[in-house]
């Protein structure tokens, strides 16, 4: 297989690889740019960035068990139909990585991107059924990460091929949001053991129809990943395995409420200091591709993500007007990624690749992120600067799901397994979009 071509029909691979991934699941979002450790030539640098469109909301919505305290506009375990928007939200994941050749056979990239988030937005049927299950309908809710990482390759010549290890760090940091509006009669009831019917009917009173933000934002925190590589670069195969470790985040944060000590019924009734700890996953990947003929390139991958390590991200509300120990709760099972695909260099100049991804759903019994197959092609094109650039498109379908209410909250914001409303989502589509650049010399 000729070089260039086989370069042209890497690159378009590589920009396939990071829009399918784009919609993969759990949280997953962006991946480090690693491979740009196997190209040729003493300085590589590439860039890109996903456009991600998810299209999902509420089929049905089923009314809580705390429905009755609303004057009866709700029946409890009454099913109603959607009404809202899509709570999901578009999202931009940015990818950079730049290559140095140290030596012969050592070489480093450092990369960036943005590994996991995650963006909704509630509309008002939503956060009504939320609010009368325990107090609190969530407005909006989602989180961020950033990925800075450095990692290196050592290449081994063997009688046939060669081998690579491959080996680095990186810094991950994590900023949460969640907004929510409060249900005061509910709330009153929850705090009354606590402060009596007196104090919690005034915080009821106070708090009844008002927006409360929590935020944390999470120092870096390191990890690293760690794997090999066999190749013969002569007919473009390549066997790849890598490792991410997970990472563990304990962020302060702050619990905003439209109560300040005004009210004066307890001290520090402004902001209340927050803390918290949660883990995002590690991850296993392995990839293979070869020449199955002149310009054609076959290619797959494997990725098994811990998503199961995220049972609950525990908080603890340390001041304010409503202290105390919380929990967001997730109970994720393991996901699974597995791609593969086919990519054809019609000239020295144009490469196309397609692809097929499918990914298993990680939900078990509080969210919807349920199996999702994609479709991507892409296109690379050089150009007289000898750059290359590529553009890509991927269509997703997510598979309809459904979640069961908890039978009962047991405290304001802490459940027993379950949503604290049930509510059904259909079959719904993501739309995706990628560009990116690549020079070297």
């Amino acid at each position: 297989m000729n070089s260039l071509r086989v370069t042209a029909l890497l690159a378009a691979c590589v920009g396939l690889t990071a829009i399918g991934e784009a919609s993969a699941g759990g949280y997953s979002r962006g991946t480090a740019d690693t491979d740009l450790l196997f190209e040729e030539g003493n300085f590589n640098m590439r860039a890109g960035v996903a456009i991600v469109m998810p299209k999902r909301g509420f089929k049905t919505l089923t009314a809580p068990s705390g429905a009755a305290l609303s004057g009866g506009e709700l029946d409890p375990g009454e099913v109603y139909q959607g009404t809202d928007n899509d709570y999901t939200q578009s999202y931009a994941i940015p990818s950079m990585a730049v290559k140095f050749n140290l030596t012969d056979d050592l070489r480093c990239a450092g990369t960036y991107t943005q590994p996991f988030g995650a963006d909704s937005e509630y509309g008002p049927q939503a956060i009504q059924f939320g609010g009368w299950a325990d107090g609190t309908g969530t407005i909006r809710e989602g989180f961020d990460t950033n990925e800075f990482g450095a990692t290196c390759a050592y290449k081994f010549e063997l009688a046939k091929g060669r081998a690579w290890l491959i080996g680095g760090g990186f810094l991950q940091d994590f900023s949460y949001s969640q907004t929510v509006r409060f249900n005061g009669t509910i709330i009153t009831q929850a705090l009354t053991p606590e402060l009596g019917a007196f104090v919690a009917g005034l915080y009821g009173d106070a708090l009844n129809n008002t927006d409360g933000t929590l935020r944390f934002k999470g120092d870096y925190a390191p990890g690293f990943r760690i794997g090999a590589a066999y190749e013969i670069p002569e007919i473009a195969l390549r066997a790849q395995i890598l490792y991410r470790s997970a990472v563990t985040h304990k962020p302060d944060g702050t619990f905003v409420t439209a109560l300040d000590d005004g009210y004066g019924l307890i001290p520090a009734l402004g902001p209340g200091a927050a803390i918290a700890e949660g883990t995002l996953p590690q991850s296993v990947e392995l990839k293979l591709q070869s020449g199955i003929a002149p310009g054609w390139l076959a290619f797959g991958s494997v990725k098994w993500t811990d998503w199961s390590v995220l049972d609950t991200l525990d908080y603890t509300i340390l001041s304010g007007p409503l202290p105390g120990p919380r929990e967001l709760e997730y109970y994720f099972k393991d996901g699974w990624t597995v791609t593969g695909g086919v990519g054809h260099a019609f000239n020295e100049e144009i490469s196309g690749v397609l692809g097929f991804t499918w990914d298993r759903g990680v939900s078990t019994t509080e969210d919807t992120l349920s199996d999702t197959y994609t479709v991507a092609a892409g296109i690379s094109l050089k150009d007289k600067l000898g750059g290359e650039v590529r553009f890509g498109g991927a269509l997703s379908y997510l598979t309809a799901a459904s979640v069961a209410a908890e039978s009962q909250p047991t405290g304001v914001g802490v459940y027993d397994p379950g949503a604290s409303f049930g509510y059904s989502v259909g079959g719904d589509w993501t739309y995706a979009l990628s560009a990116g650049y690549k020079i070297q010399w």
